[in-house]
C-alpha cells in the first residue's frame, strides 16, 4: 500500500502547484506581487476545498443518510466489513440517482461515509453487494478517499472558471482586459485538462488496491467480478443524458459509467452460460487467457477514471482460490 500512498501524495503536490499557478496569475493581474501572499492564499484555497469537498459530493449525488432501522441489511454488511477492516463504521447513505453504483468519501476515517445508489439496491444480490461495499470500505481504510476528494474538486472548479471566462467573463469593457479574460479562460481550460488527467491516473491506481482489499475482507473475487459486470450492464441501459450529468464526479464510482456501452460488449464474452453473472468457473477461464489491448483501448483507458474492465477482472481472477 505504500506505493499507492506515495503516488497519491505526489499527485497532491502537483495539484497544489496548479492551484498556486492560478493564484499567481490572478494576483499578478490585480497588482499583488508578494510571494508570501501567494502561499497563504493557496493554502487557504486548499483548506477551503478540504472543508467543502464532501458537501459537494453529497449535494451532487443527492445523498440521504439512513438509520439501521431504515436499511437493516445494508447496515449489517457495512458493520461486519468495518469490523474486519478494523476501521470505524462509516455513515451509511443512499443516493437518489438510479445509476447503479456505490461510492465512499470523507475527510478522515472517523468522518467516513459509504453510499449506494437506488439503482444498485435492486440489481445486486447480498454477496455482490458485500463485495462492492468491501471495495468502498477499502478506499476508506487506505485513506485514499481524502486525496481523491481533493483532486476531483479541482477540475470541477477549473472547468467552471474556464467556461465563465470564455463565454461570459470580462473584467471590464476595455479591449485589453477582454484579451486578458480570454487568455485566462484558455489557461484555466488547459489546467482543467491537465488536472483531469492526474485525477484519472490516481483513480486507476486506487481501483486495483480497493478490489484486492475487498477480497482480503473475505469477499469472493467472482462476487466482485459479477457485481462489476452488472454495474456496467445497468449503466449501459441508461440514456446518455443521465450519465453525462454525473461526468464530473465519476472518479468516486466503482466503474467508469461513460464507458459502459463499450465495456458491456467485451464483458458479455465472459458470461459463458449467459446467466447475467460471472461465476467462479467463468473467472477461472479468464485466468488462463491473455488480455491484449489495442492502441485505442489503451488511449481510452488513459482518459478514464478506471482501469480497463477486462484487465481489472483479469486481475481479480488471480485472487481466485479453487
Amino acid at each position: 500500500m505504500w506505493s499507492l500512498n506515495l503516488r497519491l501524495s505526489l499527485l497532491l503536490i502537483l495539484f497544489f502547484g496548479l492551484i498556486y499557478a492560478i493564484v499567481v496569475v490572478f494576483s499578478y493581474l490585480l497588482g499583488i506581487t508578494s510571494f508570501a501572499f501567494y502561499v497563504v492564499l493557496a493554502l487557504f484555497i486548499m483548506a477551503f476545498q478540504y472543508l467543502i469537498g464532501p458537501k459537494i459530493v453529497e449535494w451532487t449525488m443527492r445523498v440521504k443518510y439512513v438509520s439501521k432501522i431504515e436499511a437493516p441489511q445494508l447496515f449489517e454488511i457495512v458493520e461486519n466489513l468495518s469490523k474486519k477492516a478494523k476501521i470505524p463504521t462509516p455513515k451509511v447513505g443512499i443516493s437518489a440517482w438510479h445509476i447503479p453504483n456505490a461510492f465512499a468519501f470523507g475527510r478522515s476515517l472517523k468522518d467516513g461515509k459509504v453510499c449506494v445508489t437506488q439503482g444498485i439496491l435492486n440489481l445486486l444480490n447480498k454477496e455482490e453487494l458485500s463485495a462492492v461495499l468491501g471495495h468502498e470500505l477499502s478506499h476508506l481504510k487506505n485513506r485514499d478517499v481524502l486525496f481523491i476528494t481533493f483532486l476531483s474538486v479541482i477540475p470541477l472548479i477549473l472547468y467552471r472558471i474556464a467556461f465563465h471566462l470564455l463565454f461570459f467573463g470580462s473584467f471590464s469593457r476595455r479591449r485589453e482586459s477582454q484579451g486578458y479574460t480570454f487568455l485566462l479562460g484558455i489557461g484555466a481550460l488547459l489546467l482543467y485538462f491537465i488536472s483531469n488527467l492526474l485525477v484519472l491516473y490516481a483513480s486507476r491506481i486506487r481501483e486495483y488496491f480497493a478490489d484486492k482489499g475487498s477480497v482480503e475482507l473475505g469477499n469472493h473475487p467472482s462476487s466482485l467480478a459479477s457485481a462489476l459486470y452488472k454495474l456496467v450492464y445497468g449503466s449501459a441501459k441508461l440514456p446518455r443524458e443521465n450519465l453525462r450529468e454525473l461526468e464530473g464526479i465519476k472518479a468516486f464510482f466503482l466503474n467508469d459509467i461513460s464507458k459502459s456501452r463499450k465495456e458491456i460488449t467485451e464483458l458479455a464474452q465472459l458470461d459463458l452460460d449467459k446467466s447475467g453473472t460471472i461465476d467462479p468457473y467463468e473467472l477461472k477461464q479468464l485466468q488462463k487467457k491473455k488480455i491484449r489491448l489495442s492502441f485505442s483501448d489503451k488511449l481510452l483507458e488513459a482518459m478514464s477514471t478506471h482501469p480497463n474492465m477486462l484487465k481489472r477482472i483479469k486481475q481479480l481472477s488471480l485472487y481466485q482460490r479453487y
